[in-house]
């Protein structure tokens, strides 16, 4: 066996096979069925045999009459099998090819931000769809093709050998020499594949981002460029595809020649027996009709084989985001958060996304239950960096936080996340209702609660008047509605989850002043008696804060109260002085 399809079978087929065995009642059924499709396929060469025979040379009147109901019995048995053996067969591979596109999405969903960070989201999407149809073609078409064609040749070479074993020892020696383009024509599909399938999430991920920021494009008359951009991304698509049509296109001459060289050879010598009476007319006319059916199994190998490596890669590229490790690892035995007002302490933390590029440094900071903690300072200083880590989005590289005096790393990730509802500056909505955009945090919240919510986030008033109310559709990522309005039921959800601890990430930064106002009102409210990190550039909006921090460059530079820091005249007072001078309201 070449050394690509032992390291495939040992790394990728196990794996499969374990989601097999679930189904392993209708695989037997099917394997039954496939049989007796061999079984009728035989006997085509078999019926062949005494027509000539029996009709054609001996003129038997009885065999005349028996011979055409047999024949209608045998395609009979023969369709029932073959419907059988393809329902079942599509059946468990349709099965499994669902439950690995759910096991990938759902590992897709468990890995850490830091993936994301990493990965395209277009080449993920294209590994959800485009790679698991090619891994459904591969277990559902080839390898079921493949079974079934192995069970037909067994039965078919069986049939040669007892007819006449000379002979059938001739036509089988094309063979081997079959095998050596059957394997080079796989290992050049595998390689080609593996291209044309990066080429192909290199496609999907431009098509997303060029989607998604097609008001960007627009804005700036970019749309030339941009079709440039996916003409040369296409050129390459085809570029990879046809060297896989080439490899295709020539597989199956390349087998029929071969095949035609063994059954060349056959009419030459079975013909020299039948011309010294050495064997019947029927009997090599069943025997040449048994090899041709022989032959049509055999040439198929090399198509299923393409296939079957076209799928191989796909299977790479699926289970390499399956076996992903994660940095966020769950601790053995989790400790389970309750829900109350919580306390959050730093203790010496650092954190660097890359080694040696340290991002925070020393972090100390104490905030007490219900206590609201404003984080302000220079953008790329570390703050949404800080707040990140609360939730485990990241590890610590060194230190520790603390909720209620537990590491975060030893309590179970699900009770912590249900402890913090986060509200970011770019509100995030799903194509969704109104009502199930609120609960999206509390899928079992009433309507009278949703309601509440909405009330409470400013955002009832302007829901009502929606041609649906609370099931209006608030379309992709929630373009038709407002940046107000959105950030508002984004409110909505967070005080919906009513959770403990609360992170607003520059909530109203991106808003006009009466959208913010609001805002700010919803704010107020969801910001009662929950522990609270806002981030803000905006001054003026965190200056009723309980204490606030100055980080600047990873580090604590400075803390207080409003009033207090610009007493000290330092980092905060110079911030407020420039933020005056743009026009800001900020007393200083």
């Amino acid at each position: 066996m070449p050394p690509y399809i032992t390291e495939f079978f040992q790394r990728r087929i196990g794996q499969l096979l374990r989601m097999v065995k679930d189904h392993w009642v209708r695989l037997f059924f099917a394997v039954v069925a496939m049989v007796v499709v061999a079984a009728t396929q035989v006997a085509i060469p078999f019926v062949l045999k005494h027509v000539m025979d029996d009709i054609f040379v001996s003129k038997d009147v009885r065999m005349l009459n028996l011979i055409p109901l047999s024949v209608i019995a045998l395609f009979l048995i023969r369709g029932t099998a073959m419907y059988y053996q393809a329902y079942l067969m599509k059946y468990v591979g349709e099965k499994i090819i669902m439950r690995l596109r759910n096991r990938l999405y759902n590992r897709v969903q468990d890995l850490p931000l830091s993936f994301f960070h990493k990965e395209k989201t277009g080449s993920l999407m294209a590994r959800i769809t485009h790679d698991v149809s090619i891994v459904r073609e591969m277990i559902s078409d080839a390898m079921t093709g493949l079974l079934k064609d192995a069970v037909m040749i067994l039965g078919l070479a069986g049939y040669i050998y007892v007819q006449d074993w000379k002979l059938a020892m001739a036509a089988t020696v094309v063979l081997p020499i079959a095998f050596y383009p059957i394997t080079e024509f796989g290992r050049r599909i595998r390689r080609y594949s593996t291209g044309y399938q990066t080429a192909m999430a290199d496609l999907s991920a431009f098509l997303f981002e060029t989607f998604t920021g097609n008001k960007i494009v627009k804005a700036f008359g970019m749309e030339a460029h941009e079709k440039k951009r996916f003409a040369r991304k296409s050129a390459n698509l085809f570029k990879h595809q046809m060297k896989q049509v080439i490899v295709r296109a020539l597989s199956s001459p390349v087998m029929d020649f071969l095949g035609g060289l063994g059954i060349a050879f056959i009419i030459w010598f079975g013909g020299r027996q039948v011309i010294s009476g050495t064997q019947t007319v029927g009997t090599f006319t069943s025997f040449i009709a048994a090899v041709l059916l022989l032959y049509d199994p055999v040439r198929r190998l090399s198509k299923f084989n393409n296939t079957i490596q076209q799928g191989m890669a796909a299977a790479d590229r699926v289970f390499d985001i399956i076996e992903h490790s994660s940095d966020i690892k769950q601790a053995d035995h989790p400790i389970i958060v309750p829900d109350c007002p919580h306390r959050v302490t730093f203790e010496d933390v650092s954190f660097a996304y890359v080694a040696d590029e340290t991002v925070l440094k020393d972090i100390q900071m104490d905030v007490r239950p219900g206590e609201i903690l404003a984080l302000v300072g220079a953008s790329g200083g570390g703050k949404t960096t800080l707040v990140n880590l609360i939730p485990r989005f990241f590890d610590v590289t060194q230190g520790k936080i603390l909720i209620d005096g537990m590491d975060i790393r030893r309590l179970s990730l699900d009770s912590l996340r249900r402890q913090i509802a986060i509200v970011t500056q770019e509100p995030i909505l799903f194509n969704d209702s109104v009502r199930n955009n609120i609960a999206y945090g509390n899928r079992h919240a009433s309507d009278v609660e949703i309601e509440a919510a909405a009330r409470a986030a400013y955002a009832h008033d302007f829901v009502i008047n929606f041609p649906d109310g609370y099931n209006t559709l608030v379309g992709e990522l929630g373009e038709r509605l407002s940046g107000g309005e959105k950030q508002r039921i984004c409110i909505a959800r967070a005080l919906l989850k009513d959770a403990p601890i609360l992170i607003l990430d520059e909530a109203t930064s991106s808003l006009d002043s009466e959208s913010e106002r609001l805002v700010q009102k919803a704010l107020e409210n969801l910001m009662q008696g929950r522990t609270t990190f806002v981030i803000a550039h905006r001054l003026s909006t965190v200056r009723y804060a309980d204490r606030i921090v100055v980080i600047d460059a990873g580090r604590i530079m400075e803390e207080g109260n409003h009033r207090d820091l610009l007493d000290r005249q330092g980092a905060y007072f110079n911030l407020c002085r420039i933020q005056s001078s743009k026009g800001l309201a900020i007393s200083i």
